[in-house]
């Protein structure tokens, strides 16, 4: 994928093969790949949570813990990320593919 002047390598997965080139235009054409047409308030919170809590513990933030901390239900994750917390939400952050992620 080509965003600005970077070119973003995807694993055979989808997600990222190097994090360190993530910026919030990365993000956006992430998201529009996965069916979302422009980042909300709350895809924001979301994505920046899940990308500071892997820089601090190098792995992707549990649901639970994701839901806790900023008050949202799993629902509304999967309304925000079809394609779930994991797969979507994480990819949209930048992550490489999380632990336990089909």
């Amino acid at each position: 994928m080509q965003v600005g002047d970077k070119n973003i390598d995807f694993d055979n997965d989808g997600f990222m093969v190097a994090p360190e080139l993530w910026d919030d235009e990365v993000a956006r054409a992430i998201a529009e790949e996965e069916g979302i047409d422009e980042m909300s308030e709350d895809h924001w919170k979301i994505v920046n949570f899940i990308r500071d809590y892997w820089k601090e513990h190098d792995l992707a933030p549990p649901v639970r813990l994701i839901c806790q901390e900023l008050g949202v239900g799993v629902r509304h994750i999967y309304k925000l990320f079809t394609a779930g917390p994991a797969r979507g939400a994480c990819r949209v952050a930048g992550l490489p593919k999380p632990d336990g992620c089909v």
